[in-house]
C-alpha cells in the first residue's frame, strides 16, 4: 500500500479507534467529536501534503517500488538528510511548528531501529529482524504513531521499582511462548490518536536486577485489547476556529496510558528485560540523532512563525518606531537564524554510522535542544508584552455578528488595519502566547525532551572540551615562556 492520503487515515482512525477516555467518556468517534477532530482533521491534511508535494515528501520503497512517506526512509547519502529537512519543515511549516508529534517525530525513530538494527540483534537476533519487519509494516501502511516512556509521578524519591505498588509503572507480569503480558501505567503520551503505539523505556532506568522487568520496547496498534488512554482535559475548549485558531486545529492532546494486561507478542518486541541495552538504545541505535533532526525542523518553523507574528502586530497598531520592540524584534529574529544555523550545520556534518546510516550531525543538534526550551518561554513572553492588553481584549467571532458589531468595527481598528483584520490577529497572538493552548506549548517546549537541568548533566558528560581546554592551556604556556624570556634579559638602567 502506497503513502496515505488524509481519507485513508480518517477512515481507519474511524474503523479502528483506540481506547481513549475525555472527560469521563469514551471517545466513539474521533472524526467528528468537537474537541478531537480538529487534531484528526490536521493529522489528515498533513497526509494531504505529502501528495501536494511528493518530490519532496515522497519516496520510493527499496522493495517495492511504491512510494512511500520520505520521513520513514533510511538516509544513505548527504543529499537523503537535506531532503529529509526540506520535508520535515513542510510538516512543521503546516502547523506553525505547534504539533510537536506530527508523524515524522516517530517515523525517524522507526527508521533509526531499522537502520541500526544490528544493535537490537545483541541481545537476541529476533529483535533485529523485528525492528525490519516492523519498519517495513509501519512504513508501508503509512501509520501514525504516539509513544511513551517515562513512569507515573508517585513517589519519585525512590525508583519505579521501589514504589508501593510494583505495577505502578508498567511492567512485565508474565512471560509466555508467544509474547508477554503488561500491566501498569505509563506517561505521556502525546498525540494518542493514532494508529499504533511505540513503548520504549526512558533512560532513567537503575541497573539494579529489579528494574528488569521495566525495561522493554515494542510497538503495538493503539486498539490492542487492554490498553487505554486516560487523556487531561482538552485546551480546545471551543471548537470555534476563528477564537481559537491555533488550540482548535492543533490540539494533540496527552495521556497517560494504562496497560490492563497488554499481549505483546514477541514479533513486535525490539528491547527485552535488559537495562544496559535500553538504557543505550536511543543513541546507540542514532533514534536521538533522527527524532532531534525532526524536532529542531520544527524548532525552525515555530520560531519563524513567532517572529512573523510578532512583525504582524507590531505593525498593525504602529508601534514600530520604539527601540524596546527593535530589542524584542531582534531577539524573535535571532533565535530564528540561530535555529536554522543549526540545522545548516547538522546537515553541512552528516556523516554515516557504523551501521551504514546517514546521519545528521549531533553536536549542532544536540545545542538546538538544550537552547529551544530555554529559548521559547522568551518568544512567548515577547508576544504577550506587544500584544498586552490587546490580548486580552478582543471580542469573540458571534460578538462581531452582535448587538454592538458597529461600535466594534469603529473600536477594534489598528493603525493600519481594520477592526475584521486586527481581531484575528490578535486572537492568534492571544492563542500562541496566553490561551490555555499557548501556555500548554511553553510547558511542553520547557521539558520536551526531559529535565533541562539533567539535559545539561548529560550534555556536560557527553561532549568533552579537552580540545578547547588545551588550546587555553596552549596560550598560558606561550605566555609563561614570553614571561620567562624577558625576565632573562639584562635590565636596561633607566637613562643608560
Amino acid at each position: 500500500m502506497p503513502a496515505r492520503k488524509g481519507a485513508d487515515f480518517l477512515k481507519h482512525l474511524k474503523n479502528n479507534p483506540p481506547e481513549i477516555y475525555h472527560r469521563g467518556e469514551r471517545i466513539a468517534d474521533f472524526t467528528t467529536h468537537p474537541e478531537f477532530k480538529g487534531h484528526a482533521n490536521s493529522l489528515a491534511g498533513i497526509y494531504d501534503l505529502q501528495w501536494k508535494n511528493p518530490d519532496v515528501m515522497l519516496v520510493k520503497d527499496d522493495e517495492t517500488g511504491e512510494m512511500i512517506g520520505r520521513t520513514y526512509h533510511i538516509p544513505k547519502t548527504a543529499e537523503d538528510i537535506r531532503l529529509l529537512s526540506q520535508c520535515m519543515l513542510k510538516i512543521a511549516d503546516f502547523s506553525c511548528g505547534m504539533m510537536g508529534r506530527s508523524p515524522d517525530y516517530l517515523n525517524r525513530a522507526m527508521a533509526s531501529y531499522a537502520g541500526g538494527w544490528k544493535y537490537l540483534a545483541e541481545q537476541d537476533p529476533r529483535f533485529g529482524e523485528n525492528a525490519k519487519t516492523l519498519h517495513r509494516h509501519l512504513s508501508r501502511n503509512d501509520f501514525c504513531m504516539t509513544h511513551t516512556l517515562i513512569n507515573p509521578q508517585a513517589n519519585r524519591a525512590v525508583s519505579v521499582a521501589a514504589q508501593k505498588d510494583p505495577y505502578m509503572g508498567a511492567r512485565i507480569k508474565e512471560e509466555r511462548a508467544d509474547g508477554f503480558i503488561i500491566r501498569g501505567a505509563r506517561m505521556l503520551a502525546t498525540a494518542p490518536v493514532s494508529d499504533e503505539i511505540m513503548v520504549f523505556p526512558s533512560t532513567l532506568l537503575t541497573s539494579n536486577p529489579e528494574d528488569a522487568p521495566y525495561a522493554f520496547g515494542f510497538c503495538i496498534p493503539s486498539n490492542t485489547p487492554g490498553l487505554k488512554f486516560q487523556c487531561r482535559e482538552s485546551v480546545t475548549y471551543n471548537p470555534n476556529g476563528y477564537d481559537h485558531p491555533l488550540g482548535s486545529r492543533f490540539e494533540e492532546q496527552d495521556a497517560v496510558v494504562i496497560f490492563d494486561d497488554v499481549f505483546v507478542p514477541w514479533e513486535k518486541v525490539l528491547l527485552y528485560k535488559n537495562v544496559e541495552v535500553c538504557n543505550r538504545a536511543y543513541a546507540a541505535s542514532g533514534a536521538v540523532v533522527h527524532m532531534s533532526h525532526q524536532v529542531l525542523c520544527k524548532n525552525v518553523a515555530k520560531s519563524e512563525f513567532m517572529l512573523g507574528l510578532a512583525s504582524l502586530l507590531v505593525d498593525s497598531i504602529g508601534i514600530e518606531q520604539f527601540q524596546h520592540v527593535h530589542e524584542k524584534l531582534s531577539d524573535l529574529w535571532i533565535a530564528h537564524e540561530t535555529m536554522k544555523a543549526f540545522l545548516r550545520a547538522a546537515e553541512a556534518d552528516c556523516h554515516l554510522d557504523e551501521y551504514g546510516v546517514m546521519r545528521p550531525a549531533w553536536d549542532p543538534l544536540d545545542a538546538a535542544r538544550n537552547l529551544f526550551p530555554k529559548t521559547y518561554p522568551k518568544l512567548v513572553q515577547i508576544i504577550q508584552q506587544l500584544g498586552a492588553s490587546g490580548l486580552v481584549a478582543m471580542p469573540t467571532h458571534e460578538d462581531l455578528n452582535g448587538p454592538l458589531k458597529e461600535e466594534i468595527k469603529q473600536y477594534y481598528q489598528g493603525a493600519r488595519v481594520d477592526a475584521y483584520e486586527r481581531i484575528p490577529l490578535f486572537r492568534l497572538a492571544w492563542d500562541a502566547s496566553i490561551s490555555a493552548f499557548g501556555t500548554r506549548q511553553a510547558l511542553y517546549e520547557y521539558f520536551f525532551f526531559g529535565d533541562p537541568v539533567r539535559m545539561a548533566g548529560a550534555l556536560v558528560k557527553n561532549h568533552p572540551r579537552k580540545e578547547a581546554m588545551e588550546k587555553v592551556q596552549h596560550f598560558l604556556s606561550k605566555m609563561r615562556d614570553e614571561a620567562e624570556s624577558e625576565a632573562s634579559k639584562p635590565r636596561q638602567t633607566v637613562g643608560a
